[in-house]
């Protein structure tokens, strides 16, 4: 014998999901840290380029940056030139 249990959409609003399409999305990495449109990301800024790289040693895509294209088309030239001159480590810190 299984009961079912049944939630009404307010009851749901306050679960804080968006049900079946998962938990609402925070704001994108840029927003976060403030980068304007008009930012211009330097290599030699490891701490900026941090935020942008994922556990794993990768670079956060586009749509979770939140970043334009020219944005992260710079984003990701910077991340690799300071990896080459080991200012950011090329794999993460879960290896």
């Amino acid at each position: 014998m299984t009961t079912t249990t049944t939630t009404t959409p307010e009851e749901r609003d306050d679960q804080g999901g968006d049900g079946a399409r998962g938990a609402r999305k925070g704001k994108r990495l840029a927003g976060r840290l403030g980068i304007g449109p008009d930012y211009v990301f330097d290599y030699k800024d490891p701490q900026t380029l941090r935020y942008f790289v994922t556990e794993r040693g990768r670079i956060a895509p586009q749509r979770i940056s939140g970043l334009s294209s020219r944005q992260q088309r710079q984003l990701a030239q910077a991340i690799k030139r300071a990896r080459q001159i080991a200012l950011l480590p090329f794999t993460g810190s879960e290896l």
